[in-house]
Parts: structure tokens; sequence; C-alpha cells
């Protein structure tokens, strides 16, 4: 060996040593912010050299041995000059790339035994490809002799171009996706466009930080549209996108970044992310798999998979029995636990709520469930009791229309089933009686309206043959028995459709009118009582419940004469009226006021309102400037003042309440 090669050789040896040690040393990198692109890095460091530490997505180089003259395009050369042909030097390789970065040692200054100088050391970029900077860099390439062939050069020799990819750095160091060199596709630093893309890049991860997720975005998009081919890039937009609850796109563009860089451990990581909330368990164990590098995956990311995966079984394996309390128990437990846009998991609660005849529940959730499909692709075709998972989707959708009176909507929910699914003999018999049900409703309401009641009656019955728990049905056949004068008949169909659907006020309306008929009227105003909360503002109901409060206390024996529905709000102006007034047997709203008064003149329209909003109550009106006698004897001193008395004895005073407030304590007294 001659005298020229021999530094070269031993400071390749020691590399070599020490990047031997530096390889067998345990992974001990960890992802803290899954969803952020500018979660950091960590340098590494091998041996005598300082070696480089960047990554467009994954976060590191690693280091790696090769033979001499397997260089391939693409890779960072600091120059030429000579080299040991003998053995293996050290080299590096970033996450991604297809080929090694080879160097050696040497002195800053690059100069070689034939006195040649080999050029930009310093810098760590070669000839090989032009490279610019924005930013100093704390960690560059061992400045040294490269050779690009792995030959030794002929003195004088100007070293080859042997490669046109050029690598971009980015704004900063230190943070994922504005600190690192973004590989790939990247704008070459000669490009106009260059200091473009930096900038939108930069700017993107500072509007990410502030949570700004659109803003971010949109810098993403630029970044992209200079750079298509770049993964980091399209892994920063997945981030934005996953911030502004964008899933389906946000998995579509990892799956692009993987594609561009399938070593991309950030990208695996979230895409393991985003199949976990999509309850994707075997996908997202996969990518977690593939971000760990062989090493053991994230503990944290492992335990959150166990848990969705344990609960989905649970979940799955309740409904199976029909135990459907446990079914929306651990369904709730499933989306806690991360899984929370599984389109599954959703049917599964939807139908479990169903099953519980909490009816408004399970259609919420369908709504919930429908928006979540417009926005995650589609799953792949998986079996659950016995059919494709998208065609027990489209059951649960059709069971639910169905008991909520959508006929229409749930016969074509049952035909999608059926085609996703068209050898499932479930699946034709459940399309098969949404049918029948939805024709037996159809024909009902056409002989109601042509006035034949007992054959309408009939229809409705054929209908609850094939399905007996739909409210619709029974309620429909409540008017029926009621246009027949049999009124017991129609509130048990009533009380059979409240059963499913408690709060259904359409057969609450009918199964007070039959109670009035039946004189039952205990029983007629606490079905109107519940209608009121429901329907506030509504006048039939009101005067319904009115005259049956009339009606309940004339059967008591009580006093009714000075009770009356609705009208003006009355004027007080003695205080015999006053007591007088009070001691009605109902409710008594007293207003307070002044003319003139600012605050007076502002509520008393609202007042007036609420008069005929709320027509079982007795609303008076005191001007205190006229009424001396009544305002000192009520000890009023501010107005406006309302005090509300029931049967005689007050129960409620408000001095200058807000409009939300008077309605409230009127609402909760009156009824």
């Amino acid at each position: 060996m001659s005298h020229d090669q021999r530094p070269v050789s031993g400071l390749s040896s020691r590399i070599d040593i020490a990047l031997s040690l530096e390889e067998n040393k345990p992974d001990t990198r960890t992802f803290p912010d899954l969803g952020s692109p500018v979660s950091p890095l960590r340098s590494r460091t091998g041996g005598p050299a300082n070696t480089s530490s960047s990554s467009s997505s994954s976060g590191s180089f690693s280091a790696n041995r090769t033979l001499p003259g397997t260089r391939k395009s693409g890779e960072i050369s600091s120059g030429s000059g000579e080299s040991s042909p003998t053995g293996p030097r050290p080299v590096h390789r970033r996450s991604g790339s297809t080929g090694p970065l080879i160097y050696s040692g040497g002195s800053s200054s690059g100069h070689n035994s034939s006195g040649h100088t080999s050029g930009g050391a310093s810098s760590g970029v070669g000839t090989g490809g032009s490279s610019t900077a924005s930013s100093p860099m704390t960690n560059v390439l061992p400045a040294g002799n490269i050779c690009p062939s792995g030959k030794i050069g002929r003195p004088g020799a100007v070293p080859p171009r042997t490669s046109t990819r050029s690598d971009v750095l980015g704004t900063g160091t230190g943070n994922y996706g504005h600190g690192s060199i973004m590989w790939g596709g990247s704008v070459p630093a000669s490009s106009p466009n260059s200091s473009n893309f930096q900038e939108a890049t930069k700017r993107g991860n500072e509007y990410y930080k502030r949570g700004l997720f659109l803003d971010a975005l949109r810098c993403y998009d630029k970044a992209v549209s200079l750079s298509p081919d770049n993964a980091s890039c399209r892994s920063n937009r997945a981030a934005a996108l996953i911030g502004l609850g964008r899933i389906g796109e946000a998995l579509r563009e990892c799956e692009e970044a993987v594609r561009l860089d399938p070593t991309n451990g950030k990208t695996h990581y979230r895409l393991a992310g985003l199949n976990l909330r999509m309850g994707l368990v075997d996908n997202a164990r996969k990518h977690l798999s593939l971000a760990a590098h062989g090493q053991p995956p994230n503990q944290a990311e492992m335990r959150k998979l166990q848990d969705i995966e344990g609960h989905s079984t649970k979940c799955i394996d309740a409904r199976r029995i029909g135990d459907w309390k446990s079914t929306l128990r651990e369904a709730d437990a499933t989306v806690s636990a991360g899984a929370d846009s599984s389109p599954l998991i959703f049917a599964l609660r939807a139908e479990a709520l169903l099953k519980l005849h909490k009816l408004d529940e399970a259609d919420s959730t369908l709504a919930g469930l429908a928006k979540l499909e417009s926005s995650v692709p589609a799953s792949p075709p998986m079996k659950v009791f016995g059919m494709i998972s998208g065609s027990y989707i489209q059951i649960v959708r059709a069971q639910v229309d169905m008991a909520l009176g959508r006929f229409d909507t749930a016969v074509a929910a049952a035909e999608k089933a059926k085609q996703l699914d068209p050898t499932n003999t479930e699946v034709t018999s459940l399309l098969n009686k949404v049918r029948l049900v939805a024709q037996a409703r159809l024909h009902g309401n056409e002989l109601f309206k042509s006035g034949s009641f007992a054959d309408a009656c009939t229809a409705y019955g054929d209908g609850l043959k094939h399905e007996p728990f739909n409210p619709v049905l029974y309620c429909n056949r409540a008017a029926c028995w009621s246009k027949m004068g049999r009124w017991e008949k129609s509130v048990e169909d009533c009380n059979e459709a409240l059963r499913i659907q408690p709060n259904y006020t359409k057969a609450l309306l009918r199964r007070a009118n039959s109670n009035a008929k039946l004189e039952r009227w205990t029983d007629c105003v606490r079905d109107y009582e519940v209608l009121r909360k429901e329907l506030p503002g509504d006048k039939e109901v009101a005067e319904g419940l009115f005259h049956a409060q009339v009606a309940l206390k004339t059967s008591r024996g009580e006093d009714v004469s000075n009770l009356k529905f609705g009208g003006e709000v009355e004027a007080v102006s003695t205080l015999e009226q006053f007591q007088a007034a009070i001691s009605l047997p109902g409710v008594s709203v007293v207003y307070f006021m002044a003319p003139g008064n600012a605050h007076c003149n502002q509520i008393a329209p609202f007042v007036n309102a609420l008069c005929t909003r709320y027509p079982s109550a007795n609303f008076l009106k005191v001007n205190v400037n006229d009424s001396h006698a009544v305002a000192r004897a009520e000890n009023v001193g501010i107005v406006p003042t309302f005090k509300i008395y029931k049967n005689g004895t007050r129960v409620k005073e408000m001095i200058c309440p807000s409009q939300q407030i008077l309605e409230y304590s009127v609402r909760h007294y009156s009824l």
C-alpha cells in the first residue's frame, strides 16, 4: 500500500468499526406526535466522522456497508479523488433510497495525494448533483475524497457526473417537515421554483403548529404542485387533512407517500393511525410493523390497537347472541378507544339502539354514518354475521328507516344490500319483508283516505304480521280505531307504538284524544303535558291541555268559572282585584310595570306572546304608578318585576329577567 493511500485506508477502517458498532445499537426513536408533520428527529453519530441525520419521512439516515462500485444515481458525493480499492468502505444510506451513500475520510481541505482538490467537501454536496441550503447545517457529511465509481481516479482526471438528481434542503434543522432533506422529486436548486417550494413548506409547517390546518393545507398543496413526487410533502399534506377530519383524503395521500417512499416510517405510522380510526385492525398492525423497520412496534400504539380489537370483538360477539345492551356498550367503548370512523361500529351501534327501542338515537347514529361514508373510503370486503359488511350496514339502515316510517328509503337500502350480497339468503329474506311491509302501509293509507277504515285497519294489521315492532303501523291502525269509535282499541295500539318509540308525538296526541273520549282526564292531561314540553308553541296542544285541565278540575268538583283560554294580559288596578286574581286555581303570572320605562317597553311584546303561547296560565298586569297599594303590598320597588302564583301561593319572583329565564319559569309552572 502506498504512502498516499494509507491515511484513507486507515480512516476507512476506523469508520468501518464505528459504523459496525452503530448498526448493532437498538433504535430508540419514538414518534411522539403521529398526526403532526413537525415532530422532532434525532441525529445519530457513527464514529469519528460526523454522519448526517436527515430524512424526508421516517426520520434519519441509516448506516450500511457496501462493496465498491455499487453507488447508484442520486447519491450525494463530496468530490473526487483516490480511495482504497481494497475492502469495503463505510457508507451512509438514507431511508427509502435504493442506493447507498458512499464516502471515505479525508481532510477538510479536500486535497488528494496528487495535489488536486476535491472541491465542495465542506458543504457535503458534490458535483454529482446540485443542492442548496437556506440555513446552516449542523450535521454535514464528513469531508474527504469520494470516488463515485469505487476505483482509483487518475491524477488530474475530471470526476464524472454520475447523478442528475437534485437534493433540496429544508428551511431549518431538527423538525420534521421543515428541517430535513426532502428526497425524491424535489425542486432543483437552480430552478426558480426552489425558493417558492421551501417557502410554501415552511409556512405550511408554521400554520400547522398553530392549529390552522386549512391554511397549512393550502401551503402544502402549493408545495405538492411544485414537487408532486416528494413523499415528505405528501405526508405533510396528509397531516393537515387529518387535522381537518378529512380521513379518506388523508388515507389516499399517505398511500401515495409510501408508494413514493416505501420505507417512510412516519407515513406508515399515520397510515396505522388512520386504519385504527376506521376499525381496520389488521391493516393498522401491518403499518405499525413497517414503521418500526424490524424493531418492536411502538408500545403505546400497540396498546391502543389491542384495546380497539378487544372491544370490537366483544361488540360483534354480543350482537351474535342478541345481547343488545352489551353490543351498545362495547360499540361505545370501541369508539372511545379510537375507532371513531368505523362504519361497521356505527352500524352495530345503530342496530343495538333500534332493538332497545331508542329510535331517535339510532337515526342520529345513522346520520353520522352517512356523513362518515362520504369522507372515508369503502372498507375492504369482509364477512360479518354471514354477510358482507357493506350489505349488513345497508340492512341496518333499512330497518331503522322502516321503523321511522321512511318506507321508500327502507326499500332502497334493502335493494342495495341485495346488490352487494346477491346470494345471501338472509339479505334476500329481509328485502322481501321490507317490500311487504311497505306495500301494506301504502294499501292501508289508500283505504283510509277513501273512508274504508275497517279495511285499512286490516291492511295495517297485515303489515304488522311481517314487522311486529313498527310504531308507524300501530299508530296508523289506532287512527282507524278512532274513526270507528273504538277508543279502547285506539289506546291499546297507541300504547304499543309508544312502547317502541316513547316520544312519538303523533301517538301521544291520538292517545290523549282517545282518553278524552273515554273521559280519562288524568291520563289525558298527562299526555298533553308531555306534548306541551315537546311542542311548546303548538296552539292545538295548548288548547287541548286547557280543556283537559278544566274537565279534570270539574270532575273533582273544583270551581272553574274564572278559567279562560288565551286572551290578552289582564290589567289589575286595586288590591282587591289583585288578591282575587292570584287566588284563582292554576297559575297566575303578574307583570309589575311602569309606562315609559325602557325595560318595560322592551319586554312588553314578549309578555303578550307568552300569554298566547301558554293559554292555561292567567297573565296579569299592574301599573305601579296607578296602583300604589298593590306595589306597596307586594314590596315592588323596581320594574319590570314578575311574580308567579300557583293556587294563591307565590312560587317565583324575578326582577328584570331575560326573556329566556321568564319563559322557562312560565313553562315550568304552567305545566
